[in-house]
């Protein structure tokens, strides 16, 4: 333990420093032996780390979207390269520094904050052992031993002895209660936190297997949480949980602003930037300028929903602009209205015994059948038709014939059939 300790002490008295500092103002709000006090010190430590790491933060967005982007045509240079390893590596680095994308952009902001963490670790691990370390004196020591957080010591573990708890002025069940729950927490909001990132800003349209690696650990990394939770100190589980929660409401706020396209996210932001336009008239917000700026550029290459939203602009007679509003725009107005107007004129449909009536007579006009003179006076000329003279009667008695009975002159039957 001392060994590990030593090659974090670089990071460990800056730490300590930082938690006593946030310890002065807190401890004179709430006292210095109180929980709230060393707690909310932890809290702000992650809050000061992780504002430090947005940049980080930013990059391995981007990086994760170009390795989705990238995934297809990495799958057919391997489909390509199966059989030579060498020249498959030497197309993926290609394809890479095309693209300026780094794998290892992903794991930066966890790599940059793991230094942190082993440091956290170790200075509520001295405390929980009585031993001074970094800028915490014994006086300061002493204090950190007496605060509890819901009953629960700052340096307490779920798996700490009964004998080691009682030393630190606490029952072993309030320890055991307070970290289960803050473990369980902890899992949760890591499983939300991946789970938000896989149904909301995933682009469904395209099937690799990095979405299949990220469901895995959707599920896997909750259980290594709740694993390695049992042998962390409260203070570090502290620490932990916050960093979970800032983290998926930092990727939450990402999704909302800034949604991977071809995303379920990117529909309903786009959905609220047009709603959004048919209510102001205008593109509000750099943010979204931006968004429809990005849309225009693509041109043809734009997705399914990015050309649903400019649907949408076009009925509303609006076109997407350059610079990312919205004009007005003619050719939308008069194709928006040509068609209402093509629907208006459109005839009605005819029924069966008209259409009937068109055909066997085409001279007739439609509005004939609708005036009862007309239709008489021609059913009387019809009558007052003179037959043909040479036309022989049987044609008549055929007409009259019964149904089921064949028309025309009989055939005699044969004599047996009598």
């Amino acid at each position: 333990m001392d060994t590990i300790a030593s090659l974090f002490s670089f990071i460990t008295t800056p730490v300590s420093w930082v938690i006593v500092q946030f310890h002065k103002l807190y401890g004179a709000l709430f006292g210095d032996d109180t929980g709230w006090a060393w707690g909310l010190s932890i809290v702000s430590l992650v809050v000061l780390i992780r504002i430090c790491l947005i940049p980080l933060f930013v990059k391995q967005i981007k990086s994760t979207r170009n390795m989705q982007v990238l995934q297809p045509k990495m799958k057919a240079i391997q489909e390509r390269y199966k059989n030579d390893k060498q020249r498959q590596s030497e197309e993926m680095m290609k394809l890479y520094k095309e693209t300026g994308t780094n794998p290892l952009s992903s794991c930066l902001p966890i790599l940059a904050q793991s230094p942190f963490f082993f440091a956290l670790y170790h200075v509520l691990s001295a405390i929980a052992s009585g031993k001074t370390i970094g800028v915490i004196d014994q006086p300061l020591l002493d204090s950190a031993r007496q605060a509890h957080i819901f009953g629960a010591p700052l340096a307490a573990k779920f798996m700490d002895s009964e004998e080691k708890v009682q030393a630190l002025g606490a029952s072993l069940t309030d320890v055991r209660v307070v970290t289960a729950i803050m473990i369980v927490m902890m899992s949760a909001s890591q499983f939300f936190t991946q789970r938000q990132l896989m149904t909301k800003n995933v682009d469904l349209t395209v099937k690799t297997p990095y979405m299949q690696q990220q469901k895995m650990l959707m599920y896997i990394f909750p259980v290594i949480f709740a694993v390695m939770g049992i042998n962390f100190p409260v203070g570090v589980l502290v620490y932990w949980l916050t960093t979970n929660v800032w983290t998926m409401g930092q990727q939450m706020y990402v999704i909302n602003q800034n949604p991977t396209p071809g995303s379920k996210a990117q529909d309903q932001y786009l959905g609220r930037v047009l709603k959004s336009v048919t209510s102001h008239g205008e593109v509000r917000g750099r943010t979204r300028r931006n968004t429809v700026k990005r849309i225009v550029a693509k041109g043809t290459d734009r997705n399914d929903i990015e050309r649903k939203f400019i649907t949408g602009l076009s009925k509303l007679g609006l076109a997407a602009q350059e610079d990312g509003t919205v004009a007005k725009s003619e050719a939308a107005v008069l194709e928006a209205e040509g068609g209402a107007a093509a629907k208006r004129q459109q005839p009605k449909r005819q029924t069966k015994s008209k259409r009937h009536t068109a055909a066997t007579h085409p001279g007739t006009s439609k509005g004939s059948d609708s005036t009862g003179s007309e239709s008489k006076t021609s059913l009387e000329k019809q009558d007052d038709t003179p037959k043909p003279a040479d036309k022989p009667a049987a044609s008549g008695s055929s007409r009259q014939a019964k149904s089921g009975q064949r028309k025309g002159p009989q055939r005699p039957k044969h004599p047996s059939k009598k």
